[in-house]
């Protein structure tokens, strides 16, 4: 019997490695690559509010103040045109209401803040707010004019319409609110 002799494999395969392959030169460091700054951020959903408010802004400009007998109309873009008509229909139940007769714009302007955050707080969908058509004031009615502008700013309120003649016509506005 021959007893061929297989050969160990050695402990430091690097070793053997650096063996297998020979001598070697070392390559010339390469440059670090030119990193070109990052762009900055943008804050794109600011600039979209941004725009939309510029947009409010110049159509009021173009349109100017509101008559007596205008009638108000406001929906987001994701609201459909038909739950417009819907709510111009009255087919929405009010479920809360507030009433600014008599009241300046400054108290205007702080009972709608405060009735559009209770009235979402408490979850309604649905609220009436009368103006008052403004036929006894000098000019454009103020508190519709008012109200107008400040449904359009907030971000909880969907859509609104003047109510049906029923429920108090160009002298009111049915609001649908944002749910919770």
């Amino acid at each position: 019997m021959t007893s061929r002799k297989v050969p160990r494999p050695p402990d430091d395969e690097s070793a053997l490695f650096r063996e297998a392959i020979g001598a070697v030169r070392e390559l010339p460091a390469a440059p670090a690559p030119v990193s070109r700054p990052r762009p900055e951020p943008r804050p794109r959903m600011a600039e979209r509010d941004e725009r939309q408010a510029l947009g409010e802004f110049h159509r009021l400009l173009e349109e100017g103040p509101l008559e007596a007998a205008d009638s108000l109309r406001y929906r987001r873009d994701e609201v459909s045109p038909r739950l417009l008509r819907r709510l111009a229909r009255g087919h929405y139940a009010v479920q809360d209401e507030l009433d600014l007769h008599h009241a300046d714009a400054a108290q205007a302007e702080t009972w709608l803040r405060r009735f559009i955050a209770e009235a979402r707080a408490s979850g309604y969908g649905c609220v009436r707010i009368v103006h008052g058509k403004g036929l006894h004031a000098d000019g454009a009615p103020a508190l519709k004019n008012l109200v107008d502008r400040l449904l359009r700013q907030r971000a909880d309120v969907l859509a609104f319409h003047s109510a049906p003649a029923a429920q108090g016509g160009t002298g009111a506005v049915l609001v649908l609110l944002r749910a919770r």
